[in-house]
């Protein structure tokens, strides 16, 4: 849980460096509309399927510039949640998917050290890649944490200096949900099943700072 708008160091520059850190194009929305069969064969497979009509129904990607930021613990659902706007149309970035991309494996197998240093590369360019697609005015789901009030508060800021809205979703559940939730995804395997020990959740738990007057929708998850 890194700050993602914090300079590179030499270090994570060299990482980005050893797993090809490279920006991407971005995406014609029109492509990501639901019913592309091309795009949804690209989708990972999620834990559990969440139908449209689960989704705040104001969130059909039509809407320029809009960035949604989902925000809870591992478990709580938000891949799921984000990868069901993706089908509607959004942009979705996620940290996740791009270390597993680069290192082909669980992250919770790498060093520490060694993962931080790689995240950090990634945040660093997912946040230049947010940049170029809010220029863009494309629908974007951001898929990560924000755990810290200091981070939301800092994308909140720069989505609203681009001249574009953000959405704050807030995916809740009480520990021993995320738990059992846990429980069964740590025996998958893929860039959304990154293996969470019960140790790391509850430290993950400890240290949450809940978003309260923030603008966020909450969504209890069972």
């Amino acid at each position: 849980m890194s700050n993602p708008c914090s300079p590179l160091t030499s270090r994570a520059d060299r990482y980005r460096s050893r797993y090809r850190l490279q920006p991407v194009d971005i995406e014609d929305p029109a492509e990501r509309r639901r019913g592309n069969p091309e795009h949804d064969r690209r989708l990972p497979v999620s834990l559990t399927c969440m139908e449209e009509v689960d989704l705040l129904p104001h969130l059909d990607g039509t809407e320029r510039g809009l960035v949604v930021m989902m925000c809870g613990l591992p478990g709580s659902g938000k891949s799921t949640y984000a990868q069901a706007l993706e089908r509607r149309g959004y942009t979705r970035l996620s940290i996740d998917e791009v270390v597993w991309a680069r290192i082909g494996h669980d992250a919770a197998d790498l060093d520490p050290a060694e993962y931080e240093q790689l995240k950090s590369a990634v945040e660093q360019e997912q946040w230049e890649y947010l940049i170029r697609l809010m220029g863009a005015k494309v629908p974007v789901v951001i898929d990560y944490s924000f755990w810290s009030r200091a981070v939301r508060d800092r994308y909140k800021a720069a989505i609203e200096s681009h001249g574009c809205r953000w959405e704050l979703i807030r995916l809740k559940a009480d520990l021993e949900t995320l738990r059992r939730r846990l429980a069964a995804r740590n025996e998958r395997t893929g860039a959304n099943s990154v293996t969470v020990s019960d140790e790391l959740l509850e430290r993950y738990f400890a240290n949450f700072e809940e978003p309260i007057g923030e603008g966020e929708r909450v969504i209890m998850q069972q």
